[in-house]
């Protein structure tokens, strides 16, 4: 990791550096942001951990997350997985900002049903502007699991503390799961436009032989000429279409090749590889999956 980074591998040491004194928990933590102070000298200085991070925010809180930079007039939730670099844009006061932050360590979750499917939770892995709107009820819910994880904290360790911490945190991606398919559907105008734009882009890709100076589209080409993560277009996709956007690749790829079969005497290796399959038999595989049938028998259609 760059040496310019300040890295935080423990609780301990994060809740130190944020000079917050000891933790309750190795493992887990609560801040109040309104709790956080910190001067020019720290303004521009680049900071991760090894932690996993929800964060609500508000327009006070003089931290960026992710690649890029977001003004929010509003309390925003942020998921920020291990690794992830944050940076301080503005010096704060004590109290200027309100909100909280929840840190867990993977170790907290490791051989829970959590730290099986974690990584389904796709907004980790979104971008600062993909952010969750919370309306106040919302943002109720949330904070109030909050407070009881925070209550669990700091109580005495027992045999039911690690599965009380984890099912709350389990509650808390669940409920922002409910919560973004909310602001999602808000947006469907704007997810409308999205949709087109990927299938334009990918015309286009084909229309300008793309597919044989440079292989097929990746869905990080997709999602950086929409201007998202790539975790946010593929659960646009899904929830608008029902078709992740691999598999929108993967169809428009399908569809050219079914008129190439039908409308040429090229080879099906040839085809293959006009299409950006480097491998022609899993060229096959993928339109047999497709279609059921494979390309030669699709071609035998005609």
């Amino acid at each position: 990791m760059n040496s310019n980074i300040l890295r935080s591998r423990s609780i301990a040491e994060l809740l130190k550096g944020m000079g917050l004194g000891k933790p309750a928990h190795p493992l887990i933590a609560v801040i109040d942001t309104a709790k956080l102070a910190y001067g020019e000298e720290f303004v521009g200085m680049r900071f991760s951990s090894d932690m996993y991070c929800i964060a609500l925010k508000d327009a006070g809180c003089g931290i960026d997350y992710g690649r890029n930079h977001y003004d929010f007039d509003e309390g925003v939730l942020i998921f920020t997985a291990p690794e992830q670099v944050f940076k301080v844009t503005k010096a704060q006061a004590l109290n200027q900002s309100q909100g909280w932050m929840l840190y867990f360590h993977p170790d907290l979750i490791r051989n829970t049903s959590l730290g099986g499917t974690i990584d389904q939770y796709n907004f980790f892995t979104y971008e600062v502007y993909e952010a969750l709107y919370l309306s106040e009820q919302e943002e109720e819910i949330l904070t109030n699991l909050v407070k009881l994880i925070d209550r669990e904290i700091n109580q005495r360790t027992d045999n039911h503390s690690q599965q009380v911490l984890v099912s709350n945190i389990e509650l808390i991606l669940n409920y922002s799961l409910r919560f973004y398919e909310r602001q999602m559907n808000t947006r469907s105008a704007q997810a409308s436009d999205i949709i087109a734009k990927v299938e334009k882009l990918l015309q286009d890709y084909y229309q300008n032989n793309d597919l044989l100076m440079s292989g097929q589209p990746s869905i990080q080409y997709l999602a950086d000429k929409c201007h998202l993560s790539p975790s946010y277009l593929s659960d646009i996709l899904a929830k608008e279409t029902g078709r992740s956007a691999k598999d929108h690749i993967n169809d428009f790829l399908i569809d050219k090749a079914k008129h190439l079969l039908l409308s040429s005497t090229d080879s099906i290796s040839g085809i293959a590889y006009s299409l950006g399959f480097n491998y022609p038999h899993y060229f096959g595989r993928v339109f047999k999956q497709k279609t059921g049938k494979t390309p030669q028998e699709y071609r035998q259609l005609d």
